[in-house]
């Protein structure tokens, strides 16, 4: 199950937008919106430049994503 809220945390957290994740992932806002909201599924390779770009650990990228 995906944490939107815990994503939003971390995005800030780090001084970054969603528009910021977005152009990292090479989609658009409607297409990370959908993703976001269960309509899609992240990709291995959108979880892995996420936790990278947001510098998360192996513990909070599976409460993201996995939890």
């Amino acid at each position: 199950m995906f944490d939107k809220n815990k994503l939003k945390y971390y995005v800030g957290k780090n001084g970054k937008t969603l528009t910021d994740v977005a152009l990292l992932l090479n989609v658009d806002k409607s297409t990370l919106w959908r993703k976001m909201n269960g309509m899609s599924d992240f990709s291995r390779e959108d979880v892995q430049k996420i936790k990278e770009y947001l510098h998360l650990n192996k513990e909070e990228a599976f409460e993201i994503f996995f939890a």
